[in-house]
């Protein structure tokens, strides 16, 4: 898939990647999604990607303190901006939990929403993969995604995105089961934590998840203290077309469908495989 900075030429798609500084300050949060949605209206964007935790994060956890329902502020401005913009939008928020947990537990739900460019409430992803791991516990604040739920795979200007988040892509079986429901395109909002050798776990298991899938990637990482922000657009022969340092930016680049086309061709992997991807407890 073709990764050329936008404009000039009208592409396929065209995806504007949002890598906005998400704090506690939702108001605030608000304003930087919605200039994010500006500029990719001026861009004549089909999609904008926002991160993980766009309506609110702190870097020490995310909880039902900064959770909001789905008909909250965060998610009706974008749908409101979506609109008034004519693109569509994924974005990562905090919902409120359901009922509490065996141990009496009430625990948020770390969600990505897709918003079509009507401003239609499209879909809900819910992640599976909480982030335990490297020292962090997500499941004690978070309460995971059902397994069996139906990906979530939105058709934009003649491509199909499939949506995962952050953790997931160490889990190479959830973007295969997104392709295997017709995802050309990866989505992967993040908040990818800092450390010894997570940019370069990323930027790897960015360009792997593309490569194996035939798919391209559109990874976009939240930028300030504690993420590593980098987001990458990546095509489906691994080469890396947009690579962001860790400042907040905001990035348009279009996606050929035709070289996706090309490189299936050349490279039938997902024709070729033998084993299929099977949800477990």
């Amino acid at each position: 898939m073709s990764l050329r900075p936008g404009p000039p030429q009208r592409p396929a798609v065209r995806v504007t990647v949002g890598q906005l500084e998400v704090g506690t300050d939702r108001e605030a949060n608000r304003l930087a999604a919605r200039d994010a949605l500006r500029t990719a209206g001026r861009a004549r964007a089909d999609l904008v990607v926002l991160p993980e935790y766009a309506s609110a994060y702190d870097r020490r956890g995310v909880g039902l303190d900064l959770a909001e329902p789905l008909d909250g502020p965060f998610v009706t401005t974008l749908r409101e901006d979506a609109a008034r913009h004519g693109v569509a939008v994924v974005a990562g928020t905090t919902l409120p939990g359901g009922e509490p947990d065996a141990d009496g537990r009430a625990r948020a739900v770390n969600a990505v929403v897709a918003v079509d460019a009507s401003g239609a409430l499209v879909g809900v992803y819910r992640k599976v993969h909480l982030y335990d791991a490297f020292g962090h516990r997500e499941s004690q604040r978070l309460a995971p995604g059902p397994v069996d739920a139906p990906p979530l795979v939105l058709d934009v200007a003649g491509l199909r995105f499939g949506v995962l988040t952050c953790y997931d892509l160490r889990f190479p079986e959830s973007a295969r089961r997104l392709v295997d429901a017709g995802a050309d395109v990866l989505v992967v909002p993040a908040a990818w934590a800092a450390g010894e050798l997570k940019a370069m776990h990323w930027r790897a298991l960015a360009v792997a998840r593309a490569i194996e899938n035939t798919a391209a990637v559109v990874a976009v990482g939240q930028a300030g203290a504690g993420v590593v922000g980098r987001s990458l657009v990546v095509g489906p022969d691994g080469v890396v077309g947009l690579e962001a340092d860790d400042a907040p930016q905001v990035r348009t680049v279009d996606l050929d469908a035709d070289e996706l086309r090309v490189v299936r061709e050349q490279n039938p992997s997902l024709r070729n495989r033998r084993y299929a991807v099977v949800a477990r407890d």
